[in-house]
């Protein structure tokens, strides 16, 4: 597996680009990123000429042209492409979000309960999101994990939230066999 070391604008632009490009599945143009990453649309040009340099996106040409990530831009971002994923819903201040997918949950210093933090791995946007937002992740296909938490920070880069964990369930049934 080859690693691409990409800056954190390429990343946050690559990002943008897989997610909006899930939601669609058609060519996004370029001003469509830029707004989602908060760039004039000719700065995510000239990163658009240096991400297809490192084939990580394709150029549409046409009225209905813009850009689509290739395969090599998923891995590049570790973003595992599955076709029916497991999901786990998310909820954002009692608001279901439907187009997220939750790609991996850490849990971080659990040994010390007050700064006991959990890291939601999300494919999908985090826009709406906010510090000291509400935010319930869970349950999840196996163990049944439900953590409800208070937004303390937000990785746009590598669309990671963190999360004060306020409630966390596992319900202890034994498992089926």
């Amino acid at each position: 597996m080859s690693s691409i070391e990409l800056t954190p604008s390429q990343k946050k632009i690559l990002r943008a680009l897989t997610n909006l490009h899930k939601e669609t599945e058609d060519a996004i143009k370029g001003e469509d990123i830029a707004e989602q990453v908060d760039r004039n649309p000719g700065t995510i040009r000239n990163q658009m000429q240096s991400l297809k340099a490192l084939q990580l996106v394709e150029g549409v040409p046409g009225p209905k042209g813009g850009y689509k990530p290739t395969a090599a831009a998923y891995e590049a971002l570790e973003i595992q492409q599955m076709d029916e994923p497991a999901a786990v819903p998310m909820q954002h201040e009692g608001e279901p979000i439907d187009d997220t997918i939750i790609e991996e949950i850490d849990l971080s210093s659990v040994h010390h309960p007050e700064l006991c933090r959990a890291e939601i791995h999300i494919q999908g946007t985090l826009s709406e999101i906010h510090e000291d937002d509400s935010v319930t992740v869970g349950p999840t296909p196996l163990s049944k994990l439900l953590i409800k938490g208070t937004v303390d920070g937000k990785d746009d880069t590598n669309n990671i939230l963190i999360l004060r964990i306020d409630d966390m369930v596992a319900p202890a049934e034994e498992p089926a066999h």
